[in-house]
């Protein structure tokens, strides 16, 4: 038997197929196009979505001689879109997490909440990407789109596509703003509170829970025989988090792509006024009576697309920024890149937050921006990874690098530098897609126990790579002398309307 994976994520969406030892027989992956409308607003369109999940589903399946045992799906997190709860047609396109229309609708909410209060209860703060400010955004656009409507996220969106119910898990029910972590249930009287019905949201489960079976023969075409149990395995980084093994006190993920964070897990618990200082997300793990923290940097692999797209009158290819890497100098460039294209994420989240270069002059070359790119990342994640120490909630001992990013060894090398740290790259391709797929054998009865999916997460062949003690310190400086203190003028410059 072979497990199937789904993951819909911000640049791509993929589907893989493993063995329940873990080993991936197929790998298929198609460009995720979103678009943008005359008002500025983004968008992916929910039925082309849903025919590349179906191409990629088919690629992995065809030629395979073994059955799917069952599915899961992951995406990108507080993306959704909503569904006529009879008839299942669109009531809108999915609206991506980056997407910036509820900006307003989010300011109004803030001022109907106690922060620490509802922090406690959710594990987040106020912002414009949640399913709530979205949902409120819609209601203001039409007051009739939301009567008899499901808000499924994009995992939802497609188990939905496959077995016909609707359901969803805790960690993305949470990215609604409107699911309580503490009770794992909907916050009712905060729906209600601002007009909306707690019927608009799904059943939550945990994490790998059968949503539902594949009900009809017609997907016997693209291999999934009916009767396959079809599960949400949730939040892409924290499936990406379990495949790696980063999930005890002090061991943390760094997953890499269009958006990259830093996740850790710790024994579930009453969230408190430090953690809440932290400026860090909490929410359930896929794994039982355990949360997991959360930093983000909104613009990673989204810095290096934008980048890529501006250099060359054709995109540069992946090949050829390592290319120009390889003749780059392998010490710090002097300049300071703030990665803040979509607004800064934590540990001082601020939609407002600009991306800047600083200290650029004539000499500097396509690899130098690059690099200094690459190094922009690297200060932030050494920024995050300073505020989970200096809050107590952990010590990290162990970094494991996973996703597109973790690919490319002049940037692990790099985060390594400026961080002092140790980075392990699993020799695992695809983390979020193994993660995807444990979760939901253990949700569906693949595997019998957590113990037994111990043995999905082969260490052979991880590569370590160990911090350059001489650009340590020149980073470190850089750092301390430069990234910190000229970060907080150029936050309060964009805090102004101009």
């Amino acid at each position: 038997m072979s497990l199937l994976a789904i993951d819909i994520g911000t640049t791509h969406i993929k589907a893989g197929l493993f063995k329940k030892d873990g080993t991936q027989l197929q790998l298929a992956i198609y460009r995720n196009k979103n678009y943008q409308n005359d008002k500025g607003y983004f968008f992916y369109k929910p039925d082309e979505m849903w025919q590349l999940v179906i191409k990629a589903i088919e690629q992995v399946t065809t030629g395979q001689d073994e059955s799917v045992s069952c599915v899961g799906i992951t995406s990108m997190a507080e993306s959704g879109l909503l569904i006529d709860s009879e008839s299942g047609s669109f009531r809108s396109d999915v609206i991506p997490w980056f997407d910036r229309r509820a900006e307003e609708i989010s300011n109004l909410i803030e001022r109907e909440m106690d922060p620490l209060e509802h922090f406690q209860k959710t594990g987040l703060r106020n912002n414009y990407k949640h399913g709530l400010a979205k949902l409120l955004w819609l209601k203001q656009q039409n007051p009739d789109a939301l009567k008899g409507a499901k808000w499924l996220s994009t995992s939802d969106f497609i188990a939905y596509m496959l077995t016909g119910k609707m359901g969803t898990d805790y960690s993305l029910a949470a990215r609604t703003f409107s699911f309580r972590i503490d009770q794992k249930k909907w916050d009712v009287p905060w729906i209600r509170h601002f007009g909306l019905h707690e019927s608009l949201f799904p059943e939550a489960r945990p994490s790998g829970t059968k949503v539902g079976d594949i009900t009809s023969n017609d997907f016997e075409r693209i291999g999934l025989k009916k009767g396959t149990p079809v599960a949400v395995a949730g939040h892409d980084h924290i499936c990406a988090a379990l495949a790696v093994g980063a999930v005890k006190p002090g061991f943390v993920s760094d997953s890499v792509g269009t958006a990259e964070t830093l996740v850790g897990a710790f024994n579930e618990r009453t969230l408190t006024l430090k953690d809440y200082e932290t400026g860090l997300n909490f929410g359930c793990h896929a794994l039982p009576n355990t949360f997991f923290w959360m930093g983000a940097i909104q613009s990673s692999g989204g810095s290096v697309e934008w980048l890529r797209d501006l250099l060359s009158t054709d995109v540069l290819s992946y090949e050829d920024i390592v290319a120009l890497l390889d003749q780059t100098p392998k010490h710090p460039t002097g300049i300071l890149y703030y990665p803040y294209l979509a607004g800064s994420g934590s540990p001082l989240a601020d939609s407002k937050a600009k991306g800047a270069f600083i200290g650029l002059t004539s000499s500097h070359q396509k690899g130098d921006l690059i690099r200094a790119l690459l190094e922009g990342t690297a200060y932030e994640f050494e920024y995050m990874k300073q505020a989970v120490e200096s809050f107590g909630i952990a010590k990290i001992s162990k970094v494991f690098a996973a996703g597109g990013g973790a690919k490319n060894h002049h940037w692990m090398q790099i985060k390594a530098d400026v961080s002092g740290c140790t980075l392990t790259v699993p020799s695992i391709q695809e983390a979020t897609l193994l993660g995807a797929a444990i979760i939901a054998g253990l949700g569906c009865g693949t595997y019998k126990n957590e113990k037994e999916i111990e043995g999905t997460l082969s260490r052979d062949k991880w590569v370590e790579i160990t911090s350059n003690e001489a650009n340590h310190l020149k980073y470190r400086k850089l750092f301390e002398d430069g990234y910190l203190p000229l970060q907080k003028p150029l936050r309060s410059f964009y805090q102004k309307e101009w």
